[in-house]
C-alpha cells in the first residue's frame, strides 16, 4: 500500500478511535437500543414534548453509531480491495479503491467532528440573518451574495430553508434578510458563522472600476423549543406593523401584516413578513426573539470561560471573522483559524465546509484546553 494511502488509512483509524471514545461506545449502543424500543412504543406520542426529545436524541445517536459502523466496514472493504488489486496488478481497481480511501478519510474526520456537536441547541434548526454594512449599494450587494452562499450550502446538505424577512436595497442587493434553516445540527454547524464578513473586489457599480471593500454581518441563532424557558415581559416590547416589502418572488408576501418587535432591555429587533396573517407573523417573530435572547445568554456563558474569551463571537463591525478577496488576487481566509483557499467561486457557491469544520474544531479545542487547565 502506497505511503499516502497508508497515511489515509491510519488517519481513518485514528478518527474512529476518537469517535468511539467520544461516544462512550458501549453506553451509546445500549442507549440507542433503548431509544429504538421507545420509538416503537405507540404510547410515546401521548406526550409530544417527550416524544420529540426522544426522537432528537435517537437521530443524533443513530447518526453517530451507525456512521461509525459503516466507516469501519468500508475501511476493511477498501483495504482488502487495495491489497487484492496490488496482488493482481490491476491499476484501474487500485486507483478507484485509493480514491475511495481518501474520500473515506474526509467522511471519518467530519463524523468525528459532528459527534462533538453536543451543546444545548446544537442539534436544532437555526435562524440566519444577514445585514449589510455601511457602503450603500456595494455592501447591500455583498449581503445578498452572502445569503446566497448560505442558501446554496443548505441546499447541498439537504437542509430546508424558509424566508422570514427581507429588506431589499434601493438599487441592488439586500439591506437585511432572515431565513430559517431546518435540519439536524443546522445550528451546530453554522453557529461559528456569526460575525463580520469582508469583501474586497472591483466594484461592478463603479464606472471607474475601482477596488472596493464591503462588510456584512451574519447572525446565527438556534430555534428553541418549548422546553427552554425564556422570560419576555410585555412591558419590555415595542411592536410595530408595516407593509411587507421584497424583491418579489414566492418567498415574500406583499401585505400589510408584517411585524417588527423590539426588545427594549437588549435592543434586539426581529421582523417577520413571511405570512399573510398578522397573527402568524407575530408568532414567528416572538419565536425569533426568544431564540435571539437565548443565544445571547449562551454567549454570555461562553464568555465567562477564560479560554473562550479570545475567540468569543462579538457581532460588531470591528469583529471580522473572514475575508473574501476577489481582486487583485483570489483568496478566502478565515481570520480565526488561518484556513484559506483560492477557490473563491466555489466558496461563494456554498462550498464552505472547510471553514465550518475548522472553526468548529478551533472552538472545541479551546473548550478542551480550558478543561485541561481547570
Amino acid at each position: 500500500m502506497r505511503a499516502e494511502i497508508q497515511a489515509a488509512a491510519d488517519a481513518i483509524k485514528e478518527s474512529l478511535a476518537l469517535l468511539r471514545r467520544h461516544l462512550d461506545w458501549d453506553n451509546a449502543v445500549r442507549r440507542l437500543d433503548e431509544l429504538n424500543a421507545l420509538a416503537e412504543d405507540p404510547n410515546l406520542w401521548n406526550d409530544s414534548a417527550r416524544a420529540q426529545q426522544v426522537m432528537r436524541e435517537r437521530t443524533q445517536l443513530d447518526t453517530a453509531v451507525n456512521g461509525y459502523r459503516r466507516l469501519e466496514q468500508e475501511l476493511r472493504d477498501n483495504a482488502e480491495l487495495i491489497e487484492m488489486a496490488e496482488l493482481e496488478g490491476d491499476q484501474g481497481i487500485l486507483d478507484d479503491a485509493e480514491a475511495a480511501m481518501m474520500e473515506l478519510k474526509d467522511r471519518a474526520a467530519k463524523l468525528e467532528l459532528e459527534s462533538l456537536l453536543s451543546g444545548e441547541a446544537d442539534a436544532n434548526d437555526c435562524f440566519l440573518e444577514v445585514n449589510a454594512g455601511a457602503g450603500g449599494t456595494e455592501a447591500q450587494d455583498w449581503a445578498e451574495m452572502l445569503m446566497r452562499m448560505y442558501l446554496r450550502w443548505a441546499e447541498q446538505h439537504g437542509y430546508k430553508t424558509e424566508w422570514l424577512e427581507e429588506s431589499p436595497g434601493e438599487e441592488a442587493g439586500i439591506k437585511s434578510a432572515t431565513v430559517q434553516i431546518k435540519g439536524h445540527n443546522a445550528y451546530g454547524w453554522l453557529k461559528t458563522e456569526s460575525g463580520v464578513h469582508r469583501l474586497v473586489r472591483i466594484s461592478p457599480f463603479d464606472s471607474q472600476a475601482r477596488r472596493q471593500t464591503s462588510f456584512a454581518a451574519v447572525s446565527v441563532t438556534p430555534v428553541i423549543d418549548d422546553r427552554i424557558e425564556v422570560e419576555i415581559l410585555d412591558k419590555d416590547l415595542k411592536i410595530d406593523t408595516f407593509r411587507a416589502s421584497g424583491a418579489g418572488g414566492q418567498h415574500v408576501n406583499k401585505t400589510d401584516s408584517a411585524i417588527r418587535i423590539t426588545h427594549l432591555p437588549t435592543g434586539i429587533v426581529v421582523a417577520c413578513q413571511q405570512e399573510r396573517s398578522q397573527h402568524k407573523n407575530r408568532a414567528k417573530a416572538f419565536e425569533m426573539l426568544r431564540a435571539r435572547i437565548y443565544e445571547m445568554e449562551l454567549r454570555k456563558r461562553e464568555e465567562k470561560s477564560a479560554a473562550l474569551e479570545a475567540q468569543k463571537t462579538d457581532i460588531g463591525w470591528g469583529h471580522q471573522i473572514r475575508s473574501y478577496v476577489l481582486q487583485p488576487y483570489q483568496m478566502v481566509k478565515d481570520l480565526r483559524t488561518a484556513v484559506e483557499t483560492s477557490q473563491t467561486q466555489s466558496v461563494l457557491d456554498g462550498d464552505i465546509d472547510l471553514f465550518l469544520q475548522a472553526a468548529l474544531a478551533h472552538r472545541i479545542k479551546g473548550q478542551g484546553d480550558d478543561l485541561a487547565e481547570a
